[in-house]
Formats: C-alpha cells, sequence, structure tokens
C-alpha cells in the first residue's frame, strides 16, 4: 500500500476523485474493482485527482492508467460521495466522486491490477450487477449528455 493509499484511510478529510462513463458504440465500459474501495463492485474506472491536476486532466489519467484506453472528456454528469464506516462508527474512507461522460478514442483494455474485470455493455445491462451506489443513474444521465452532443454535432 502506497503513502497516499495509507493516508486515505482514516483521512482527515475527504479526497476528491473522478470516474468516467466512456463509450464506445453505444455501449458503456463497466469495470470490476478488484481491491478496496468498492472491491468485487461493479462501477466506472476513475480515481484519485492528483495535486497539479484539472478534473479532466485526471479522468484522462486514471482512465489510461486502469484500462489502457484514450478517451476524451465531455463532461460533468454528476456526483456521488463514498463515506465508509467502520464497526465502530469511524469514518474510515471518504471520497467525493465527480463523474465525466466520455468518448473513447483509442485502445484496447488491459487492466491494472487494481480491476478484476471489464465490459462494454448497453446502459440497460446494469441491472442485476452488484455496483456501486448511483451508477445506473450516472449512466443514464452520461448517455443523454453524450445523445445531446451527438444530435448538435449532427
Amino acid at each position: 500500500m502506497s503513502t497516499s493509499d495509507n493516508a486515505r484511510t482514516y483521512p482527515t478529510r475527504p479526497y476528491l476523485a473522478v470516474s468516467a462513463a466512456v463509450f464506445r458504440d453505444g455501449r458503456v465500459l463497466i469495470v470490476r474493482r478488484g481491491r478496496p474501495p468498492a472491491h468485487g463492485l461493479y462501477t466506472l474506472p476513475g480515481g484519485g485527482v492528483e495535486l497539479g491536476e484539472t478534473l479532466e486532466q485526471a479522468v484522462i489519467r486514471e482512465v489510461r492508467e486502469e484500462t489502457g484506453l484514450a478517451i476524451a472528456p465531455l463532461g460533468l454528469v454528476g456526483f456521488r460521495e463514498a463515506i465508509a464506516r467502520d464497526a465502530a462508527a469511524r469514518v474510515e474512507r471518504h471520497f467525493v466522486i465527480l463523474p465525466f461522460a466520455a468518448y473513447w478514442v483509442g485502445g484496447e483494455i488491459a487492466l491494472s491490477e487494481e480491476l478484476a474485470e471489464a465490459h462494454w455493455l448497453k446502459p440497460d445491462e446494469l441491472d442485476g450487477l452488484k455496483t456501486t451506489e448511483g451508477l445506473a443513474e450516472i449512466v443514464a444521465a452520461a448517455a443523454e449528455r453524450i445523445a445531446l452532443a451527438q444530435a448538435s454535432a449532427r
């Protein structure tokens, strides 16, 4: 565990993170986390914003590091707060996550050690998966944002 991972357990403040609903041919990239936080859950690729990075730079870097894919972020599609407490009700982790709608630009999936699997799914194929809270709503908002951008480009 790196120093920054260690600092994120029992933090003294919330940590800022980004994620991306990456669309390719009408399908969204869904990943299953291979380690905490959210171990075993299906979610979007993403991670922490580093000092000096813009949100767009962070989401591009995180998706590339976790999946090997190049993306073009379109814009924010909401926010999520992930707060985990231990048995004594102490805050074990606290993330504020800003999800982006994004287009796939290039590359093929090459998973990092953080991810157990990845799939390109139609947004309605999320039903039945054990996901992070609010994933379906974020994917729906991102799909709408992508559709609006495509319609205005015509």
